[in-house]
């Protein structure tokens, strides 16, 4: 039996369990295997599952870069509250 994959945003939180931080950039890097059919697969998309782990306490901003093509890049990170909660509702 096919093993059914997480929803994206899910996904994309439960990635944080698994590094330090990363920018939306390095998310999709991750997943794009994965959920590059998906039609949220974009950059705003992604953003905004982050922005959402942010405002729900899940992900905290951590710091910024100004990209080489004028982009704001943040980076987020999740402590160690943010990771027991996205564990507690996600479990490997």
């Amino acid at each position: 039996m096919k093993e059914q994959k997480l929803p994206l945003d899910c996904a994309v939180l439960k990635y944080f369990t698994t590094v330090d931080e990363a920018s939306v950039v390095e998310v999709m890097e991750a997943l794009k295997e994965e959920y590059s059919d998906y039609r949220p697969f974009t950059r705003k998309g992604v953003s905004e599952v982050l922005m959402t782990g942010v405002v729900n306490g899940m992900l905290k901003e951590t710091r910024y870069e100004l990209e080489s093509n004028g982009e704001l890049k943040v980076y987020y990170h999740a402590n160690e509250e943010g990771r027991g909660i996205i564990n507690k509702y996600l479990p490997d």
